[in-house]
C-alpha cells in the first residue's frame, strides 16, 4: 500500500486541541520520519506532533505530494472546517489520504474536485470484502497481542517496538496492523473497527494465518476491554488473534479513561486478569509477557521509579517502548515460549 501513497507527506491536524487525538500524525512521524515533510494546522489548533508548520503552497513547493489527515476524533467524521484545506490541497496537485470512518468519496464536493483535478482520494479504513466469520481453530505459529487499560495508551507503539526488537535479534516476525496508523506505517493490514461486527474475529484470524512453529505475529491491539465504547472491537480482536502472549499497555500518568466522564482507569492487575480470562476462551496457555508504559508526561526519574515499583509489584518486565526500549519483554517472551 505504501508504494501507492506518494511521499513526502503533509500531515493535517485540523483544528484539534489535544495532541493525543493526533495519534495518526504523531505515529506516522515517529515510525516513518523519512516520509513526513511538515504539518499543517488551522488557526487556534494546539495539537502539535513536532513537525515544522507549512501552508499548502509552501509544502507543495517543498515537494509534498500527499495530504494525510492526521487526527482520529471520536466518530471519525470529517468536520466542515477541514474542507477548504482539503480542497486547496487537491487544487494544488496533492492526493488525500484518510483513515477516518467517513468516506471521502461520499463527500460530493471533495469527490467532484478530485475527479476534475485528477487527484486520488485514498480511504485506508475500508474493510476488505469477503471476510469470514471466526472459527476458533488453533493456528500454527506464535502470536503476541498488545492490549490496554484504556484507549490511546500506546498499543501500536509497543507492538512495533517489539516487532523491531525481535527482528533485530534474528527472529522470524511480522507486525500485523489493525488500525489506520499501523496500516499506513506497515503498508498493509485490516482496520478492525471498520469491519462488520460478525466478521471481526474472522478478520483477525485472516490477518494472522497459519505459519511455521517459531514464527511470531505481533498484533496491534485496539481499544480496551474496560472501555464501554470500544470493548467489542477489543474482544473480537483478542479472540481472533488467539494470543500466546499478551503485553499490557498503560498510560502511567492517566487517571480517567478517554471520553468517559469520571470513570477511573482500571488497575493494571484488573486489566491483565480480564484479558487473560477472555483470551483463555481461544488459547488456554496464554501468558503475560510484560507491561509497556507510556511515561511521556513524567520526568525520567519519576518514570524510572514508577516502572521499578510496578515491576516489583507485578513480577513481569515493565518498560517504556520509547524511553527504555522493549528488550526485557522480548527476553521474557522468548523464555516463556522456550519453557
Amino acid at each position: 500500500m505504501n508504494d501507492s501513497i506518494w511521499a513526502p507527506y503533509l500531515i493535517f491536524l485540523g483544528d484539534e486541541q489535544d495532541s493525543r487525538i493526533a495519534k495518526t500524525g504523531s505515529g506516522l512521524f515517529y515510525w516513518a520520519k523519512d516520509r513526513c515533510l511538515a504539518q499543517i494546522r488551522l488557526p487556534g489548533a494546539k495539537a502539535d506532533i513536532g513537525l515544522p508548520d507549512m501552508s499548502i503552497n509552501e509544502a507543495v513547493k517543498a515537494g509534498a505530494r500527499t495530504l494525510v489527515l492526521g487526527v482520529a476524533p471520536a466518530g471519525g467524521q470529517v468536520p466542515k472546517s477541514w474542507l477548504p484545506t482539503i480542497e486547496l490541497a487537491l487544487r494544488s496537485g496533492m492526493d488525500i489520504v484518510s483513515g477516518m470512518h467517513a468516506d471521502l468519496e461520499q463527500i460530493e464536493s471533495i469527490r467532484g474536485l478530485a475527479e476534475r483535478a485528477g487527484r486520488r482520494l485514498i480511504d485506508i479504513r475500508k474493510a476488505p470484502e469477503g471476510l469470514p466469520v471466526g472459527n476458533g481453530v488453533k493456528r500454527k505459529g506464535m502470536r503476541l497481542i498488545t492490549v490496554g487499560t484504556d484507549c490511546g495508551v500506546g498499543k501500536m507503539y509497543a507492538a512495533l517496538a517489539i516487532h523491531r526488537e525481535l527482528q533485530q535479534a534474528g527472529a522470524d516476525a511480522d507486525f500485523r496492523a489493525t488500525g489506520q496508523t499501523g496500516k499506513l506505517i506497515a503498508g498493509d493490514g485490516i482496520c478492525i473497527d471498520a469491519v462488520v461486527a460478525d466478521f471481526m474475529a474472522g478478520a483477525a484470524e485472516l490477518l494472522s494465518p497459519d505459519n511455521t512453529a517459531n514464527h511470531w505475529d505481533i498484533i496491534e491491539g485496539q481499544g480496551s476491554l474496560h472501555h464501554p465504547a470500544y470493548a467489542g472491537v477489543s474482544l473480537a480482536l483478542l479472540h481472533g488473534s488467539q494470543p500466546d502472549v499478551i503485553v499490557m499497555c498503560h498510560d502511567a500518568s492517566r487517571e480517567l479513561m478517554v471520553g468517559l466522564k469520571g470513570r477511573p482507569v482500571p488497575s493494571i492487575e484488573a486489566s491483565i486478569e480480564l484479558n487473560l480470562q477472555c483470551a483463555r476462551i481461544v488459547n488456554s496457555s496464554v501468558r503475560v509477557g510484560g507491561v509497556c508504559a507510556n511515561t511521556s508526561a513524567m520526568s525520567e526519574s519519576d518514570a524510572n521509579d514508577w516502572m521499578t515499583d510496578t515491576q516489583r509489584k507485578l513480577q513481569v518486565p515493565v518498560c517504556d517502548p520509547v524511553r527504555t526500549g522493549v528488550s526485557s519483554i522480548v527476553k521474557e517472551i522468548n523464555e516463556l515460549c522456550a519453557a
